[in-house]
This record gives C-alpha cells, sequence and structure tokens, in this order.
C-alpha cells in the first residue's frame, strides 16, 4: 500500500466532515450508530492543513536569511 499525501488525506477527511454534516448517525437493531466523529475529524483536518501549508511553503515558520552586517552589532 503507497503511502498517502498530505492532499489526499486532506481530501478525504474534508469529503468524511461533509457526510458527517449530511447526517451519518443512525440506529441499526436498535442501537443508537455513528459512523463518524466529527471532533476528532476536525482537529485531523486542521493538523493535516497545517501540514500542507508547510509542504507548500504557504504556512509554518519563515526563516530570513541574511548576512550580518558587523558595523551594526
Amino acid at each position: 500500500m503507497a503511502v498517502k499525501t498530505t492532499l489526499e488525506q486532506l481530501e478525504e477527511v474534508q469529503a468524511a466532515i461533509t457526510k458527517v454534516m449530511s447526517g451519518q448517525a443512525g440506529s441499526w437493531n436498535g442501537k443508537a450508530v455513528t459512523y463518524a466523529d466529527l471532533d476528532a475529524l476536525t482537529r485531523r483536518e486542521s493538523m493535516l492543513l497545517t501540514r500542507y501549508r508547510q509542504e507548500q511553503g504557504i504556512g509554518g515558520l519563515k526563516i530570513n536569511n541574511g548576512i550580518v552586517n558587523r558595523e551594526y552589532i
């Protein structure tokens, strides 16, 4: 099995969130059933968005590389 990219994982989580929001809870043989946990999916989405932004260079820490001018030290 190939490792999925962050973007692929993010798309899966967002699709699951969409399904949860459209009602993935119900009952089966008189027992309440929840197919997915919205809070867990939301936390996973947040983590994946952060990771994706860092991979794309659009978020996270930025390091400014430069040359120190010794006259000002």
